[in-house]
This record gives C-alpha cells, structure tokens and sequence, in this order.
C-alpha cells in the first residue's frame, strides 16, 4: 500500500471543491483509497429474465418500459412514489421509485433501460422496489461506496477517478515479487479496485491488496522474530527436569516431555525464548510450567506465573507449592486481595531474590514490583490479557524468557496469525487418568428427568454446575452473541429462584455470575470448591481455571448461544476427577450440526477446526481485545490461500534481506514499521 506521505501532492493534485470532499470522505493520501474500498459491486453485464425463478440475491434486468411513469399521491408527506410496468422477452414487472422525482422523469415509454435490484412477487405478477437505473450504453461493473450523506458512489468515482490521475506513488512491492507471484502492480490495482470492466479485474485486484496486506502483517511478526534472536538472553545451564518429572506422584506424557524439551532448548540458547504452548482442557500444562520453572529457579533465576482472575492465580499457587513442597524452592501469591502489609513483604522479598517464584494477577504488573534477576515469565489463558500487559511483566527482567499458554485450542492457521511472532508447541495428548465427558445434548423436555439424574448424584456425594447465557431475564451482556434477541432464554437468576424454591430445595444452591464483586465471587466460588455447596448456577464466569475434582455434571441452558470451543472449555470444568463425568447440552434445535459435534468428540483441536469453519475467526477467539488483527480487506475465513502466500514471500524476502534495508524493500519496510506501531508490537 502506498505510503501516507503523498498527502499535500495528492490533496493539491485534485483541486480544492475536490478536495474538500474527499477530507469529507476521509482520504487524503492514495494510502486512504483502500481505506474506501468499494463495499461491493453491482454486476449490469449479466441480465437475468423476468421471467426466471426469484432469487434472494439482486439481479439486473435489462427491459422496455411499456408504460407511463405514475405518481401515487398519499396522505403523509414527503413522500413521492412513482411506478410504472417494464417488459421483456420472459414476463412483466412493476418498477417502484420513493422520492426519486428527478429520476422518475427521466423515463421514457418504449425506451430500454438495465434495472438492478432485487425482484420479488410470484408467478403472475413480479415487482422490483428502489431499483438502481443505468441506460443499455452503461452496462459495467459499477462500485458501490460506504454511504457518505451528501455524497453518491457516482461522485466517489468521478474523485477518485481524477485522484488517481493527479497523483501515483511508487509501489512499495518490488517488481520481481510481483512477478513471481503473480501479482498486479499498484497503478493497475487500483484501477482495477476502483474502475473493474469485467470480474477478473475485482480478482485481480482483491489478490493484490488482501496479499500486500497480509504480507505485511507477516513481515511485522517476522521483523520481531528477527528482533529476538539478535538479543542476548540469560543462559539456563540446569536442565532439571527428568528429576522434576521423578519426584512428580505422576507419569508425565509423551506430548509434557516433548514440550519441555522444545521449551529447554530454547532457555539453553542464548536468545530470548517466545513460546506459546497450547493444550487441551486436562493436557497438563501447569506441570510442564513447573518443570520450567524448576530449572529456571536452580540455575540461579526467578520465575513468574502471571493468572487472569485470582481464583486461578490461587489454583496456581497452591498447585506449585504442592510440586516444589520440601525442595526449599520459595513460593508467594500476590494478587489484588492480598493484604497490604503481606504485599509489602513480598515485594522486598521479590526485590531481594529470596522468593525464587511468585505466582499472582495484574498485580505484578505495578511499577513497585521488581525483581532481584526475573529469568522466566509464564502468562496463563494469555488470551485475556492485552499486549502491553504480557509485554509489561516480561519488561521487570533483562531479556527475559516468555512462555505463554493457552488452554483454548486454537487452529494452527490461526495461531499462525495470532501468534506470529511465538514459536508454538502442542501438548496434544491427555494424561492416562482423565476419563472423557460423555455430551448428550437434550430438549428442554427432559428437564424434569435431568432434574432428577442431578439429584441423585448429588445424594451420592457429587456436585454439578448449571450454565445459563444470561445473568437476567432481560440482559444479554454475558451471551456469546450478546446483539441477537434475548427472548426465551433462560437466566441464571431465574433458574436459581426456580431451583431453590423447586426441585433442589433441600439442597445447598449457589448463584455466580460477572455482576457480583470479585471478593463475592471468589467467596462463592470457594463455598464450591470446598463442598459447602452442591449445585452452582452461573453464567461463562466458570469457563477458565475453576478445577473441583468432585463436579461431574455440567448442564448447558440454551447451549446454541455458545461456540464450540467455549462449551468444549465448560465442559472442561467436569472431568477432573476419577468419578464418571456427563455434560447435558439443552438446546430446542436437536439438528444442530454445533452442538452434535460436541457429542461426537472430546478433541479440542477438532472441535476448534469445525468452530472456525462456521463462524469464521473474528467470532472464533474475539476481535482486538484477544490480539486477532482487524484487516481492512482480508477476510481469513475466504482468504487463507492468499495468507499462505504471502507468508511465502516473506520467508523469500527475509531470507533475502531480514533486516528490510534493501532500496527495493524501504517503502515495504516503512509499511511493516506501521503495522508493528499500529498493532503495539
């Protein structure tokens, strides 16, 4: 894309009326162009009958107009509607114009005209309402613009049509990338964008700019890896880990062993270590964190494990403790909560180096946090944490070693995109002792049965959560898809009330959701986990780091307002203990392809593989606030072709120049500077 700089030759280039306009539009460098893309084309090359079957797409019709225009008069004001009947070789149709008065005098009897729009009606009578009106010689492909009030699509074009000819700067892709891979050069691009004469040209063009786009997204996520292995990182010269795993009351995997030693290599090289280790719900990645961290801390260094919600971060630490009790390996949990004179303690401790290991919230992330000589820095669920607070608690230490992890699998083509500049590693296989949940998904008919099945376990010891997409009858803030309606749904409320006063009366009932104060969900949440209560309803506040060995039933209200991968990490709640687990989808729509995926499968990597195959990646991890890039133009679930291309061409052009100092490669480098600006890399 062309560099922002032109902006006072291009501005000049156009004249001043025009130019006003287009700082209206909100461009004022060639660069913006692609910020005003058109948003779709209207295709008046190809005409479609009358008389064909109705389609819900537009189509164009070219016809004769058989007669006179009409104007209807009604009552309210300001309203115009003309109609009048156009004709071809395969039927009739009514044409409708509001307001379009200067339009509607234009059309002649017995002249033909290319009509856009979409028909409707039946077998006897067809009807287009509003339709976009071209005369036979304009027949094209005509761009159609974001709505601007003022301004129509025609005079975009006429602006950008003279832009173009004022002012074209140089193109940032060298000519024998363009060459190689096959594609446009800018000027043409943008023509072909801009003023396409057949649909190739949109194809042409759409190869050239989603590629340049991804291109520079991977060049960024290259340029950092580049900018890691240059630094030198503190050495771990202990590998400690086959003892760790020994002293461990449990047989590590084939998958924890192989992780560790991609991960050793690493802190044994040299260079700074930027790893993401992904795993399944139970694929035992805290031991592998630990095992880490034991090498870490006895070759001289501390390490940190930085939690997103504090009963996780408790999780931890008490996790930890129990792995390095009696190996004289210090421990601390610091978090919001933690009372402000154990929190000054701790931070001298910190600051001293005589806590090897603290395991904590944002809490860490403050400025009077430091640390003696921080080695390793572990982020949990990294995904809920923004880029500058990883980056920040990384920033306590001197090229610090970064592991990140997730539990929600991700589709290695997407961690791809996500993660660009992290090494990935893969624990995909589950520990011996973890039974599979089995997933049976039910109407809300079975409720009463379900009731009673609950009941039961719970008479016999267990404890079961009950999921709700809502906190009230009439909010939808905590919904996976919170802009649909709400109507129908059941409540985490309302099923409380309808529980505690029904069918569980006699039981001990708990209520959570994200509305409550952090010291009351952790006071709930902790009434669970140590058996005071035995049923808790609550919304998606439990999907991450809640581990009750003892809960071995999740029941999942209205689960077709959730995504695969969200109910694969509720269902992660249950299942962790040695007691026969069952996850109960309640869902109206029994043919939901979804949800029968859940029932089929425990494999988070599968399942996460179909999650983004039917709602695409936007709505598969989030948006900005998990990390995913907002392209302008690319659109990952059509374009994946073109972002294995583009990650071609960069491994040729950092393999040719890392470092983007080539004259050819300056405007390309200037571009990747802006992406790493913009996207707080």
């Amino acid at each position: 894309m062309a560099n922002g700089s032109d902006s006072i030759q291009f501005i000049k280039g156009v004249g001043q009326k025009r130019a006003e306009l287009l700082k209206k539009l909100g461009i004022t460098s060639v660069d913006a162009l692609l910020h005003f893309a058109p948003r779709r084309y209207l295709d008046m090359t190809v005409f479609a009958p009358i008389g064909d079957p109705i389609s819900d797409e537009p189509v164009c019709i070219k016809a004769t107009v058989i007669s006179p225009v009409k104007e209807i008069h009604f009552a309210k004001k300001n309203i115009s509607v003309f109609r009048f009947t156009v004709k071809d070789d395969s039927g009739e149709a009514v044409i409708t114009l509001y307001n379009m008065r200067y339009l509607a005098q234009t059309i002649k009897p017995q002249q033909t005209y290319l009509f856009y729009g979409r028909l409707t009606g039946n077998l006897i009578e067809r009807a287009m309402t509003a339709p976009i009106i071209k005369r036979p010689e304009q027949a094209g492909i005509w761009p159609v613009y974001p709505l601007t009030p003022g301004i129509t699509s025609y005079q975009i074009s006429r602006i950008i049509a003279e832009a173009l000819r004022a002012s074209l700067p140089v193109d940032p892709l060298p000519e024998e990338i363009q060459k190689q891979y096959g594609l446009c050069s800018l000027k043409d691009g943008l023509y072909a964008l801009h003023f396409p004469k057949t649909p190739k040209d949109i194809a042409m063009a759409h190869r050239r700019f989603v590629t340049e786009e991804l291109l520079t997204f991977r060049l960024a996520c290259a340029v950092l890896r580049h900018r890691v292995i240059t630094i030198q990182a503190p050495i771990v010269t202990l590998d400690h880990t086959e003892a760790f795993f020994d002293s461990m009351p449990f047989t590590p995997t084939d998958a924890q062993r192989r992780v560790v030693r991609e991960c050793m290599a690493d802190l044994q090289s040299g260079q700074p270590m930027h790893r993401l280790v992904q795993g399944d719900v139970g694929s035992g990645k805290t031991a592998v964190a630990a095992a880490l961290c034991d090498s870490v801390i006895r070759s001289g260094f501390q390490a940190a494990v930085m939690a997103p919600t504090e009963i996780l971060a408790a999780q931890h630490e008490a996790t930890f403790r129990s792995f390095f009790e009696g190996t004289g390996i210090t421990c601390a949990l610091l978090t919001g909560s933690t009372p402000a004179a154990q929190k000054r303690a701790i931070k001298a401790d910190l600051a001293a180096g005589r806590i090897q290991l603290v395991i904590g919230t944002h809490a860490l992330l403050t400025k009077d946090v430091t640390f003696a000589n921080l080695g390793l820095v572990i982020t949990d669920e990294q995904h809920r944490f923004g880029v500058a607070q990883r980056a920040g608690l990384s920033a306590k230490g001197t090229a610090t070693h970064r592991l990140v992890m997730s539990a929600t699998p991700i589709p290695r083509t997407l961690a791809m995109i996500i993660y660009g500049e992290l090494d990935i590693s893969l624990l995909d296989e589950r520990p011996k002792n973890r039974q599979p949940v089995k997933t049976y998904c039910v109407t809300p008919a079975y409720h009463e049965r379900l009731w009673r099945y609950i009941a039961k376990q719970l008479d016999d010891g267990r404890q079961a959560y009950l999921v709700c997409p809502l906190v009230g009858s009439a909010e939808s803030d905590e919904t996976d898809t919170p802009s649909e309606e709400t109507g129908g749904l059941l409540s985490s409320e309302e099923l409380y009330e309808q529980l505690r006063t029904g069918p569980f009366n006699n039981y001990r009932i708990g209520l959570l959701h994200g509305r409550l104060k952090s010291a009351e969900k952790d006071r709930i949440m902790q009434e669970f986990s140590s058996g005071a209560l035995d049923l808790l309803v609550c919304t998606t506040v439990i999907e991450v780091g809640v581990d009750v060995p003892n809960a071995t039933i999740l029941v999942v209200e209205n689960a077709e307002r959730f995504g695969l991968s969200q109910l694969h990490q509720l269902r992660g709640r249950i299942g962790r203990g040695s007691h026969e687990s069952m996850c109960v989808l309640v869902s109206k729509k029994q043919d939901n392809d979804r949800l029968q995926c859940l029932c089929r499968t425990n494999d988070g990597f599968a399942i996460a593989d179909e999650d983004l195959r039917l709602r695409g990646p936007g709505d598969f991890i989030g948006h900005r606030q998990h990390g995913l890039p907002l392209f302008r133009l690319a659109d990952l679930s059509r374009d994946m072709a073109l972002f294995r291309l583009a990650g071609q061409i960069a491994d040729t052009l950092m393999q040719d120049d890392p470092s983007l100092d080539k004259p050819d490669h300056h405007l390309l480098k200037q571009q990747v500077e802006r992406q790493l600006k913009q996207s707080d890399l």
